[in-house]
Formats: C-alpha cells, sequence, structure tokens
C-alpha cells in the first residue's frame, strides 16, 4: 500500500532547533509517523520531548550551543545518538538564526554567529552522519533552506548568504551520496509566523505587503511542512535527489 511508504516504524532521527516552531513541528510529525527522535538544542526541549513520549516514541535531548561546537563535537552528537538509541536514520538540519542590520553596520559578530549554526553545523552534522548511513546503505539528510534561497532580501544578509549556500550544499551532498542510497534534499518554508519572523509581522506595512504577495493569502505555520517532513524523510522519496522543496503558499509563483 502506498502509504505504507510514508511510515517511518523503526527509524530514528535527529532535529536540530526543537524547542519550539518549525523544529518542535518537525520533530512530532516524525514521531506520529513512527520515529524515535532525538531533540538537539542549546537548552532542553522539555516540551516537546513530552509530546514525542506521549506519542509512544523514545527520545534523546542532547544539549548544545551550534554556535561554539566544533566539528568534533557535532560528531560526537551523532555518535551518541547511535549509542543511546540504536541507529540513526534521519538527519534534519532545522536550527537557524537571523539577525537584522543594515549591510553598512552588519557586525562580524552577527555574520560568524549565523553562519556557524545556520551553515557549519549543517555540513558537519551532515558530514557525520552520511559516513553512517553510507555504512547501513541508506539515510536522509534534509536541510532547511528559505525564500532566501533564492533572492537577496533586505536587513539580512548573513541569512541570505547562508540559506544560498544551504540550497548549494544539499544538491552537493546530493551529488556525492545517491549511489550510496542516500537523499539529501531541503525544504524551503516560505513566511512563517515564527519567533524569526517576529519583527516583520510588528511591522504593520511590511507584513500587509508579505501577505499581498502570497497565494495563499496567510502565513504559514509549522503545521503546514510537516508532510513534507514525513515524504523527505520516508521510503517515498527514495528517488528525490537534491530538491529544494518550496513550501511557501506559492510566494515563489507569484
Amino acid at each position: 500500500m502506498i502509504l505504507d511508504s510514508f511510515r517511518l516504524d523503526g527509524k530514528v532521527a535527529l532535529v536540530t532547533g526543537t524547542t519550539r516552531g518549525l523544529g518542535q513541528g518537525a520533530a512530532l510529525a516524525l514521531a506520529e509517523a513512527g520515529a524515535d527522535v532525538a531533540l538537539l538544542d542549546r537548552v532542553a526541549s522539555t516540551e516537546t520531548a513530552q509530546a514525542v513520549a506521549a506519542l509512544g516514541r523514545r527520545t534523546l535531548g542532547l544539549e548544545r550551543d551550534l554556535v561554539a561546537a566544533t566539528p568534533a563535537e557535532l560528531e560526537a552528537v551523532v555518535a551518541e545518538v547511535v549509542a543511546q538509541l540504536g541507529r540513526l536514520d534521519i538527519l534534519v538540519n532545522n536550527a537557524g538564526i537571523i539577525r537584522r542590520a543594515p549591510i553598512l553596520e552588519h557586525s562580524v559578530q552577527d555574520w560568524e554567529d549565523v553562519l556557524a549554526i545556520n551553515l557549519d553545523a549543517v555540513f558537519h552534522l551532515s558530514r557525520a552522519a552520511a559516513r553512517g548511513f553510507v555504512e547501513q546503505g541508506g539515510g536522509k539528510i534534509i536541510n532547511i533552506a528559505s525564500m532566501l534561497s533564492y533572492q537577496g532580501g533586505i536587513l539580512v544578509p548573513g541569512y541570505t548568504a547562508s540559506k544560498h549556500a544551504v540550497a548549494g550544499v544539499t544538491k552537493a551532498l546530493a551529488n556525492e551520496l545517491a549511489r550510496f542510497g542516500v537523499n539529501a534534499n531541503a525544504i524551503a518554508p516560505g513566511y512563517m509566523a515564527t519567533e524569526n519572523t517576529a519583527p516583520i509581522r510588528s511591522d504593520a506595512q511590511r507584513e500587509q505587503s508579505i501577505l499581498a504577495r502570497i497565494p495563499a493569502d496567510r502565513w504559514g505555520t509549522p503545521a503546514d511542512l510537516q508532510g513534507a517532513f514525513v515524504f523527505l524523510a520516508s521510503a517515498a522519496s527514495d528517488y528525490v535527489n537534491g530538491a529544494i522543496l518550496p513550501v511557501d503558499g506559492g510566494w515563489l509563483v507569484r
């Protein structure tokens, strides 16, 4: 049955940035589909862990600051998931930050912090996970791209650079790993009602200009991405490689 190919029973996922928002939504979607879930954030993802456990799935909490984490420490995270939960089948690189300032005032620290979380951690975790995926004959890497993987944006040069790079590294991973049965793809969320977009939504004029371009006529929610997460994590997407899947209410086609 086709619906069986979307099931994740017996799989283990590692999701980053899970205390709230898109990462929390991803963790719950994967758990509802049958996966056990490791939750990685700089603070404990207590609420998310409780919700995953309530679904009858195993969970593992991991606390790391991705700004400061070294490649070796991120490799150790992957090893800990395997040691504690028995395997790793799915990696969701969701954690991300955004720092807003005009280019002429954008600080070096903001640039480095954004790139550390949004790009460096994505590469190092993907590489560590991929080594195990290749050895076991398969696995799924799901990165979070953005509308700013396609556009330049304003006031967010570091974020834009990182999300263009995430789209590129996703394609690079796919080119090298597909022959091993490892799928690397990305989801490009549209304008989502999350903490990252709170400053925009609080600006009535800016919010209206954004809504006017979205054919769906609303901001997205974490629930809007859950189907895409399950699809890309499951056997249903086994022949999908290097895709950047927009989930944007039609923003890009307007």
